[in-house]
């Protein structure tokens, strides 16, 4: 005999009846369809299936809530929808092992998708970033070896070899070679020359010519750190050259330029190595660089397609030809001797000559990397860049020679040093508030 038993579940109510030890659940509208009790079980499941189809639950995208058992087996049902058509699996599925059905809607799916095609973009260019990252901080740490190698050698050659004209000349030559070699070897594209182009150059080469002199005459007579503290007070002559030249600072432009001169004045009178000369050889080559970076803009407006690279090798080509003349008519005539001295004073002539090689190279290699790094950075960030490079070169210099320094002294640099970095920022900030206006390009 059969006896009822009402339960509920949450999905689909139903009626089970009890006879010996098995158990028959039936859906509840079977109830109210007496035909559906005359069938079997396994055709009223078959007629159960054929009427959920008719109702909402198939409509595209719904999944179906899983069926009560039959006859003690675990029933699953799945639909997949291709083409706007629902299909049902083999009907031997009905006894197979329960299918876990999903009740993400497809848009759900679509956003997970998406997201995970986002992150996957995102992982796949963080290594780009990396890489440039890394090959910045390459960049930047082979300026800064180099230029402290060129530092240190131009300085030691000086100390043996006291001729700044010739030992220039011979780093223009270097840097000049080292260019010829890079355009026949392609590694770096030849620039195609016009005589406009050639034209064009012959003022900043000339300064550019002046600037590097005036540098090597300042190394050769006083320290190496004090030359660069009062080269350091460049961004000083660019304001006041700029402005004859038309162009208009803001009164914080003006500010920060204070503590560069205050800070080079106090490096200046503490200086325990000071000489007339080496004060004026690097202001001068200030003057000269400064001339050199206008000149360049103004004249060389037509031939933007020349890289930083190429422009700096035509220049440095020129600049052979300027200066190695006056070279031999300033101090020719005691170059004989002096080597002779040189080679005295340090016993082995290979060790000189390997000295002189370095300060060439490495004076066209930290050049090259500078050019480099504009090419990757901002403007701004190369200023800092190189205001911190001065640093660099200043601590190493001293370590390497021991020179004396007074506290005072240290503190004149530091000040010098921190209103060059003030001017960078001061002036970027400018420039995008719109403060500095000039008639022509940007100095």
């Amino acid at each position: 005999m059969f006896t009822p038993n009402l339960t509920y579940s949450s999905s689909v109510s139903t009626v089970t009846f009890s006879q010996s030890d098995h158990q028959y659940p039936i859906n509840a509208s079977l109830l109210l369809n007496p035909n559906l009790l005359n069938r079997t079980p396994h055709q009223r499941s078959l007629s159960h299936v054929s009427a959920s189809l008719t109702t909402p639950f198939a409509r595209l995208g719904t999944k179906v809530s899983n069926f009560s058992k039959i006859h003690g087996y675990p029933v699953g049902l799945s639909f997949q929808i291709q083409s706007s058509t629902t299909k049902i699996g083999n009907s031997s599925s009905l006894s197979a092992k329960p299918c876990e059905l999903s009740s993400k809607p497809r848009s759900q799916v679509s956003r997970a998708a998406s997201e995970a095609n986002s992150g996957g973009e995102s992982a796949a260019s963080d290594p780009k970033t990396n890489n440039k990252t890394l090959r910045l901080g390459l960049v930047f740490g082979l300026w800064y070896f180099q230029n402290i190698v060129f530092n240190i050698y131009n300085k030691k050659v000086l100390n043996l070899f006291p001729f700044p004209w010739l030992l220039a000349s011979f780093q223009l030559f270097v840097g000049s070679v080292c260019m010829f070699m890079l355009w026949s070897l392609k590694l770096q594209p030849r620039p195609k020359i016009s005589k406009p182009f050639l034209i064009a150059l012959l003022g900043p080469a000339l300064f550019h010519t002046i600037g590097h002199i005036s540098a090597c005459v300042s190394f050769s007579k006083v320290a190496v750190s004090f030359t660069h503290v009062i080269k350091s007070s460049e961004p000083v002559f660019s304001v006041v050259f700029s402005s004859f030249l038309g162009n208009t600072y803001p009164f914080q432009v003006w500010l920060s330029i204070l503590p560069i001169v205050l800070g080079c004045a106090l490096a200046a009178i503490t200086e325990v190595s000071f000489n007339f000369q080496g004060l004026w050889g690097a202001l001068i080559s200030n003057v000269g660089f400064v001339l050199r970076n206008i000149y360049s803009k103004r004249s060389l407006q037509s031939f933007k397609e020349v890289n930083g690279l190429n422009l700096y090798g035509w220049i440095t080509i020129i600049s052979l030809l300027y200066l190695f003349p006056v070279a031999i008519f300033v101090e020719g005539s005691q170059w004989v001797q002096g080597y002779h001295q040189a080679i005295q004073a340090i016993g082995k002539p290979s060790i000189f000559y390997i000295w002189v090689l370095l300060s060439g190279v490495f004076y066209h290699l930290y050049n090259q990397s500078s050019y480099q790094a504009l090419d990757e950075i901002s403007p701004l960030t190369f200023s800092v860049g190189n205001t911190m490079k001065r640093v660099v070169v200043i601590v190493s210099t001293v370590l390497v020679f021991r020179n004396p320094v007074r506290p005072m002294n240290a503190l004149g640099s530091a000040i010098a040093i921190f209103g060059t970095f003030l001017y960078s920022q001061v002036t970027a900030a400018s420039k995008k508030s719109g403060g500095e206006k000039e008639d022509g390009k940007q100095s």
